[in-house]
């Protein structure tokens, strides 16, 4: 191998580095940003609940809107822990927790609206507009 294949491959190595760094930092953000529309979309399936009057709902929601913004947190936690230790082996397990709780969040969306809906409530699942009063 020549020298000149030998600086082309160190440099390959280092660009794939440093794309890796990239990609970790970006996927935490893309997480924390979906476990917040999560938790955003949590807390209104609990508001909606709570309008109905239906008290064991509107606890059962706000609770899983609670755990939905935990989670938002911890995601945003991690991404901010991916982007302090970009390229490292601790970026990609930061990224991998900030992902993980992003899918935590999810699931607390979906449990607050399931509550909401045992209560009837009105539905707003599209984090776009407001519910309907």
């Amino acid at each position: 191998m020549t020298n000149m294949s030998i600086n082309k491959a160190l440099i390959a190595i280092a660009l794939g580095f440093a794309l890796t760094a990239c990609t970790n930092k970006d996927q935490a953000a893309d997480s924390a940003a979906e476990a917040s529309a999560a938790a955003g979309e949590a807390q209104q399936a609990a508001d909606n609940a709570a309008a109905t009057g239906d008290a064991a709902a509107a606890d059962a929601a706000q609770a899983a809107a609670d755990t939905a913004a935990a989670a938002a947190d911890a995601a945003s936690t991690s991404a901010d822990a991916a982007a302090a230790k970009a390229g490292t082996t601790d970026a990609d397990d930061a990224a991998d927790a900030a992902e993980n709780a992003a899918d935590a969040a999810g699931q607390a969306q979906d449990a607050a609206e399931e509550a909401a809906a045992s209560a009837d409530a009105k539905t707003n699942n599209d984090g776009t507009t407001p519910a309907k009063k």
